[in-house]
């Protein structure tokens, strides 16, 4: 394409203006254009200087352990407030009274109620002993039934023995008189058939006859004997399960009795044990009625005013600020910052009330900053949409002022990896977060090792 116009040198199109050939005419002019490209070179040259990433939070001192931070004495029990040991901004030591309260529930309000209760519990062990004697009593009384119930038994056993020994013998007469009978029966029939042949007298046969029925007599007498020893035989055994059901029945009634003592005992001693823990209790309530310092400190304010104001159990009396403590900072920082955050990072602070200059990207350069480290990392979101941290003293900087009190505030700068500062304006404008590839950097490097 062939160039006949006129117009394609700018620069004789500008001076073709008045203006602009009295402005290329003046030599301030010409000094200010040196001295904006220069500026202009210079700015390029700041773009490639070094740039700490960091992460910036807020927050306010408090202290690394609970037990360190202000906390509120409570009253365990409710009760009235009678009397005031101290006032606030008074430094108290661990044990020392605050305030002393009085009751006002109508179950403890008896002068003497540790006493009677302890008067209860003498009493109740005593009823204890008392059922314990009884029991061993009915022990010595079993053994008593026992031992008795083995003479009864051997006693009737020995009768069983004598009416078995007794019918042995009475069948021994029984046969030596059947023995007898055949003999007189003998002799009485040879009589007869000798006074048949004339050969004795009528007197022999007589005799004889008389004497038959003597042993016959005899006979009937010997198993009359017979069947009273077998039936002594019989009332023995009938006396020995006489015995054991006699026995059986005291031993059951004595084991009855000791039982009931044992129930009555272990009634009595759970009486004990529940007067007992009430006595206890009453007597910790007693010292409860004085309201002492947990720890040493300063009574920063006192919730409760006044002479016969009724508090509940759990009402907050006053709060103290513990006299020893380690100081840290909490700071919070957003989520999308959150997985940049480690414990024992190193983290800038400056405090409410110091001078401080502060040029995030150059942390070296600042001025009236302290150096931390972070201790905890919080896991769960804090109401406030942001994570919390907790920060102590840096032990290799300086030490953090004596003066801080809890409660001033805070800001914090967690710092991280350092880049040119043309790759922070670009990750600024385009919303990328600062390097996440920090820590995974380390562990590569690592496991290269």
């Amino acid at each position: 394409m062939l160039n006949i116009s006129d117009n394609n040198n700018p620069k004789q199109v500008l001076e073709q203006f008045k203006t602009v050939r009295t402005l290329e005419n003046k030599t301030h002019y010409k000094i200010l254009n040196k001295i904006i490209i220069g500026i202009s070179i210079l700015g390029i040259a700041m773009l490639f200087l070094p740039w700490t990433q960091n992460i910036s939070g807020s927050g306010a001192v408090t202290t690394l352990k609970p037990n360190q931070r202000p906390q509120s004495i409570q009253s365990v029990i409710s009760g009235r407030i009678e009397k005031w040991y101290v006032q606030e901004g008074d430094f108290v030591k661990k044990g020392d009274t605050i305030l002393y309260i009085s009751e006002i529930k109508e179950d403890y309000m008896d002068p003497n109620l540790v006493q009677n209760t302890k008067n209860q519990v003498d009493a109740k062990q005593n009823a204890v002993e008392s059922y314990q004697a009884k029991v061993i009593s009915l022990e010595n009384q079993l053994q008593a039934i026992e031992a008795e119930k083995k003479l009864k038994l051997e006693q009737a056993y020995n009768k069983i023995k004598q009416a078995r020994l007794k019918i042995k013998s009475d069948s021994i007469d029984l046969v030596a008189a059947n023995t007898q009978l055949k003999i007189a029966t003998t002799q009485f029939n040879r009589a007869i058939k000798l006074n048949d042949e004339g050969l004795k007298p009528l007197t022999d046969v007589e005799e004889k006859k008389l004497k038959l029925q003597e042993v016959e007599a005899k006979i009937i007498n010997q198993e009359n004997k017979l069947l009273t020893s077998k039936n002594d035989f019989i009332n023995s055994k009938v006396e020995v399960n006489r015995i054991i059901a006699e026995y059986a029945e005291k031993v059951s009634k004595s084991q009855s009795d000791k039982f009931t003592a044992l129930s009555s005992q272990y009634d009595a001693k759970a009486q004990v044990n529940k007067l007992e823990n009430q006595h206890a209790n009453y007597s910790i309530r007693n010292n409860m009625y004085y309201i002492r310092a947990a720890q040493s400190g300063y009574i920063n304010r006192a919730l409760q005013s006044g002479i016969g104001e009724t508090v509940k159990e759990g009402t907050a009396i006053a709060t103290i600020m513990p006299a020893a403590y380690e100081i840290a900072v909490e700071t919070y920082v957003d989520p999308i910052d959150l997985p940049l955050i480690h414990k024992g990072e190193k983290v800038r602070i400056w405090f409410d009330g110091w001078p401080t200059i502060v040029f995030s990207g150059w942390p070296d350069i600042s001025y009236g900053t302290f150096g931390g480290t972070i201790v905890a990392i919080e896991n769960f979101i804090s109401p406030n949409g942001k994570y919390r941290v907790l920060i102590t003293p840096d032990k290799n900087e300086d030490k953090w002022p004596k003066e801080l009190s809890i409660g001033s505030g805070a800001q914090t700068l967690a710092l991280l990896d350092t880049v040119p500062i043309w790759f922070e304006i670009w990750r600024v404008l385009n919303g990328f977060p600062p390097n996440y590839y920090k820590q995974a950097t380390s562990t590569t490097t690592k496991e290269k090792k």
